[in-house]
């Protein structure tokens, strides 16, 4: 009789996430990450790595590995190989006094560096080359200076004991000085957000200054696995989207439109990417989509345009639609910015007054006219407005998307307002054109368009960059007539078709 062998699965695939901004990586996400790097690193027995932000130890510990395996030649005595990887070669900064703990038992084999079962026989301290220590925030006007906490939620009068998420690596302007060494590999998965005292939609994204800190460090490559929201920008994202975009040493990104495929279990909106930076070399990046097990993979300068295009199959339709567009007007243009009338979401309804929309369980009431503002000409018009969320609940960009419907969007006649819970996408004089205006958005080429700058379920005038703005509006448009305009053949119609909803399956559901 034949034993059948056990399903042994790597524990570090086992573990619950600490929470979706602090993430555990799997090994297998960790394995692509480490494929992006010169194969001779882990031959060499003087490459340094730090991971600065450990949590599970999984990259210390692949890394380690290859390095086992690399330098058997170099040093052929397997614990004296081990001695010198531990001690010369793997650094590390826990994010948490447990996630330390974690990390050397991953990478050690014992929580403890210098225990009797650790892996190392040289250490002389608990901690070895992984080190966690308790820092503060330093506030300055409610506000910390190195990664912008308020005091308010992060304060030790708040927190207590509790852990501050202070984290070392991002709280000192000289990040070199930490292990006072230079680093050829900087890698690992950061921190995501911060409360900032709002809902979670209006946490503060932190991820960015790990990507900077190290940049500041100047080891000869650099990767981490961060948000894909940064290929739009956002809150706090819009400078570092612009520095990443123009920044030619990066060679490598990896997309994950679903961050389930990166992380089972773990929704993060918009999903993940994972980058290479390389010191030493300038040139196009290799952008590798993921999407359902499939990837698609284009060579190129990542500032081709104010934001990310993460589908390479896009690139040649937009081309295509700015072309034949030229250099009129966009969308993103005459659509109005957050609070077109001056009235925030929270605005209360009045008896009398302005007819007002509110949040579509409010429907139509009325706004004092003390309150609302007018700077932009719009009240007189005829307005269509469209939702600041009209996705949301969908975080899978995988899927077909909607975007607007009957159901989501409202015509506003000439004297009446609406509260931030809308924007104006379109103004106009007449009733007819604001049909046909709404008819040209509820295309699905429009609303394709639209969906290349968006990585969320929030939508500005700013997502609208790739939507033209036609000028008149005296017709019933239709994707047939677009096609034509902007000459889309039928395999970039059948990809368009392939990602967005018609309007009439949105509505049905």
């Amino acid at each position: 009789m034949q034993l059948q062998s056990n399903y042994n699965p790597d524990v570090l695939t086992c573990l619950a996430n600490l929470s979706n901004d602090e993430v555990f990586t799997p090994p297998g996400v960790v394995a692509q990450m480490l494929d992006m790097l010169p194969a001779e690193l882990f031959r060499s027995s003087k490459t340094r790595f730090l991971d600065p932000v450990t949590k599970s130890g999984v990259f210390l510990r692949e890394i380690a590995k290859r390095l086992i395996i690399g330098l058997e030649s170099e040093i052929p005595d397997v614990q004296e190989r081990a001695n010198h990887i531990f001690t010369q070669q793997l650094f590390g900064l826990g994010i948490t006094e447990l996630t330390s703990l974690m990390s050397r038992r991953s990478v050690y084999g014992s929580k403890v560096a210098n225990g009797k079962y650790s892996f190392c026989t040289q250490f002389a301290d608990e901690q070895g080359n992984i080190r966690f220590r308790p820092i503060e925030h330093t506030f300055i006007a409610g506000k910390c200076k190195y990664c912008g906490a308020a005091e308010a939620v992060f304060g030790s009068a708040v927190r207590g004991d509790l852990e501050s998420h202070a984290y070392e690596f991002i709280h000192t302007s000289k990040p070199e000085k930490l292990f006072n060494m230079k680093f050829d590999v900087i890698i690992g998965n950061p921190p995501y957000q911060l409360d900032d005292g709002g809902n979670s939609a209006s946490a503060k994204p932190i991820y960015q200054l790990f990507v900077e800190q190290a940049k500041k460090m100047r080891p000869r490559f650099l990767s981490m696995i961060i948000p894909s929201r940064w290929f739009i920008g956002g809150k706090g994202l819009d400078k570092f989207r612009e520095t990443m975009l123009k920044d030619r040493h990066i060679r490598n990104i990896v997309d994950y439109e679903n961050s389930y495929e990166a992380f089972p279990g773990v929704d993060i909106a918009g999903g993940v990417c994972f980058f290479l930076w390389s010191r030493d070399t300038e040139g196009t990046c290799n952008f590798t989509n993921m999407k359902d097990g499939e990837k698609t993979s284009s060579d190129r300068y990542l500032d081709e345009y104010p934001v990310l295009i993460r589908q390479a199959q896009a690139l040649p339709i937009i081309k295509k639609v700015l072309l034949r567009h030229g250099e009129g007007k966009m969308i993103s243009d005459i659509a109005s910015t957050r609070k077109p009338f001056g009235l925030p979401t929270n605005y209360s309804p009045q008896k009398e007054g302005i007819p007002c929309w509110f949040i579509q369980k409010i429907g139509l009431s009325y706004a004092n006219p003390k309150d609302v503002t007018d700077n932009n000409g719009y009240l007189p018009k005829w307005k269509l407005l469209l939702p600041i969320a009209p996705i949301a609940g969908q975080t899978d960009f995988t899927k077909p998307i909607g975007f607007y419907y009957d159901g989501n969007v409202r015509i506003a006649k000439p004297g009446e307002c609406c509260t931030e819970s809308w924007f104006v996408g379109g103004a106009f004089d007449t009733e007819q054109e604001i049909l046909s205006f709404k008819s040209y958005l509820f295309t699905k080429i429009v609303r394709f368009l639209l969906l290349q700058s968006v990585v969320s379920q929030h939508v500005t005038k700013q997502n609208f960059i790739f939507v033209p703005d036609l000028g008149k509006y005296n017709e019933i448009y239709t994707d047939k007539m677009l096609c034509e305009r902007w000459n889309i053949d039928s395999d970039e119609w059948d990809y368009i078709n392939s990602r967005i909803k018609s309007v009439d399956e949105i509505g049905s559901k």
